[in-house]
């Protein structure tokens, strides 16, 4: 008898499995047997949407949100800079990561509303060849941008940099000695029409896969 129910009970929940397999939404059909059982889907560096192949690191940049939250850089499934860091402030969050082991070099913020643009100057000056340099935004970018800085990017691979204005958000990925334009950039502008939030828009998220640096 007891064989007999614990048969009846298998049926009946491989029955409600094949129902919902069948006729629940698109999206419920991603429920399997297997996953019945506890096994969970493949999670993916940096929470992105796949993973990337061999010699490529993943990554996500998330600009900041207004004048609230503060932004957020993964790279090769490493939070690099977020508030929970405390390592974020308002302007630009740059992260420098080596190219070819994928090690971060260093994380700086630059306010670019108040604070001294000679810093951030300085600071791309000196970025070596085969560094991969990740930005995002936060608050205000660009009232203290000046051509000299932003001559600095369009070498890491920017094509958006010389129409940053203020309040937009933008977030970046380049390189040191890149030969061509990062297809890495994403870049929204401060428009009242369009904003998302009280004089600021919305915020930004890019991921994807970067290259090592192989030579």
């Amino acid at each position: 008898a007891g064989v007999i129910r614990y048969t009846a009970l298998f049926l009946v929940l491989l029955g409600t499995w094949f129902i919902v397999q069948t006729y629940f939404d698109r999206s419920w059909k991603t429920i399997s047997l297997r996953s019945w059982l506890g096994k969970q889907p493949p999670q993916h560096k940096c929470g992105n949407h796949k993973s990337c192949r061999q010699n490529y690191f993943a990554f996500k940049i998330i600009s900041g949100a207004a004048n609230v939250v503060g932004p957020s850089i993964c790279f090769d499934g490493a939070i690099l800079m977020s508030s929970v860091k405390n390592n974020v402030g308002r302007g630009l969050n740059i992260a420098l990561v080596n190219g070819t082991s994928g090690q971060l070099l260093r994380t700086d913020t630059f306010d670019m509303y108040s604070g001294d643009i000679n810093k951030l100057d300085t600071f791309l000056q000196q970025i070596k060849h085969g560094t991969i340099v990740l930005t995002a935004s936060y608050d205000d970018a660009a009232t203290k941008m000046n051509n000299k800085v932003r001559a600095h990017f369009e070498e890491l691979g920017s094509s958006h940099v010389s129409k940053l204005g203020f309040r937009d958000n933008w977030v970046f990925l380049g390189a040191k000695g890149l030969k061509n334009k990062s297809p890495f950039e994403e870049h929204i502008k401060n428009d009242k029409k369009t904003n998302k939030y009280d004089g600021w828009p919305e915020l930004l998220e890019m991921e994807g896969c970067a290259p090592r640096k192989m030579d």
